[in-house]
């Protein structure tokens, strides 16, 4: 029923589905001491609106801020290595992403039904982009994919009405 929660500093890893359907929450602090991020942590955390996920954390389980419908901005650290399957999925109020340069692979359906998002910040270290990764983020307008990409999955761009300008690098 709380609306914020701080973690404790002796935490070091928010376990799969630790904090799922806490519809109440807002605001979450994750101290410094957690360094993973499990499977649907966060799962339908409907009024949870930010989060900053410390330096420390290096993985973003599958399905972690699923249907975060309020999430509006989230800040990924460069210690993140990989963006798991259906991380952000249907976080439909979610407008701007900025993907850390450390990130080499976004999952399958990782920001699919991302319905407002607008912009999306891709770095020059991705190689692979997931199945349907960005699918229906219908205010998406552009997108420059990076020359170290080298994989992109099926319907990764499926429903993005707006999509009208895309930059592939000849290397794909």
């Amino acid at each position: 029923k709380n609306t914020q929660y701080t973690i404790p500093s002796s935490v070091t890893s928010i376990e799969n589905s630790a904090f799922s359907n806490c519809n109440s929450l807002e605001q979450i602090t994750i101290p410094s001491s957690v360094t993973s991020i499990g499977n649907s942590a966060f799962y339908r955390c409907t009024k949870l609106t930010q989060i900053t996920i410390p330096s420390s954390v290096t993985s973003i389980g599958d399905g972690a801020f699923s249907c975060c419908y309020k999430l509006t901005q989230i800040t990924i650290p460069s210690s993140v290595t990989s963006i798991g399957k259906s991380a952000f999925y249907e976080c439909s109020s979610l407008t701007q992403f900025t993907i850390p340069s450390s990130v080499t692979s976004i999952g399958d359906s990782a920001f699919s039904c991302c319905y407002k998002l607008t912009q999306i910040t891709i770095p020059s270290s991705l190689t692979s982009i997931g199945k349907s990764a960005f699918s229906c983020c219908y205010k998406l307008t552009q997108i420059t994919i990076p020359s170290s990409l080298t994989s992109i999955g099926k319907s990764a761009f499926s429903c993005c009405y707006k999509l009208t300008q895309i930059t592939i690098p000849s290397s794909l």
